[in-house]
């Protein structure tokens, strides 16, 4: 008899560790009910913050060229006119003496962030500067804020 109250009790034993050996559906779905609260509270202020850092990245890329088209005036004299725009930097223009390029490593004429061309202007249509370098931002035109906002040389 006792062996048998062992044996039953080891049966019984091994149907609680079973059940509780696993989720049941109901957990499963508060679980992803949670995430899923959670994703939506984070995700907008992940993807504003994913905005500015494009924003940034058009600053820095329009500086990076800043410096390399004071570099070109230095070996030419003068910045690219209007007509012969970026492109300069990477192909010599024609009737341009001590051009010392390619100033572009990769051979293309780089892109803000938003996949746009940058816009280049010479001379410039802002009082104290030579020429415009500019990103149109997120819209692709001109003005805006936020992430549409232009990214202007300084």
């Amino acid at each position: 008899m006792a062996f048998l109250s062992k044996t039953v009790s080891a049966a019984l034993n091994k149907r609680c560790t079973r059940r509780e050996a696993g989720f049941t559906l109901l957990e499963l779905l508060v679980v992803l009910a949670i995430l899923a609260l959670l994703i939506g509270m984070v995700a907008p202020a992940v993807l504003k913050q994913l905005g500015g850092a494009k924003h940034k990245i058009a600053q820095q890329s329009v500086e990076r060229l800043t410096g390399i088209l004071d570099l070109y005036k230095l070996d030419v004299g003068s910045y690219p006119t209007t007509d012969q725009g970026l492109q300069a930097l990477i192909t010599k223009p024609d009737g341009v003496e001590g051009w010392n390029g390619p100033y572009l490593k990769d051979g293309t004429v780089p892109t803000d962030p938003w996949n746009k061309p940058l816009v280049y202007r010479s001379p410039s249509s802002r009082p104290g500067h030579d020429y415009d370098l500019f990103s149109l931002g997120a819209d692709g035109r001109e003005g805006g804020t936020g992430e549409n906002e232009d990214v202007y040389n300084k």
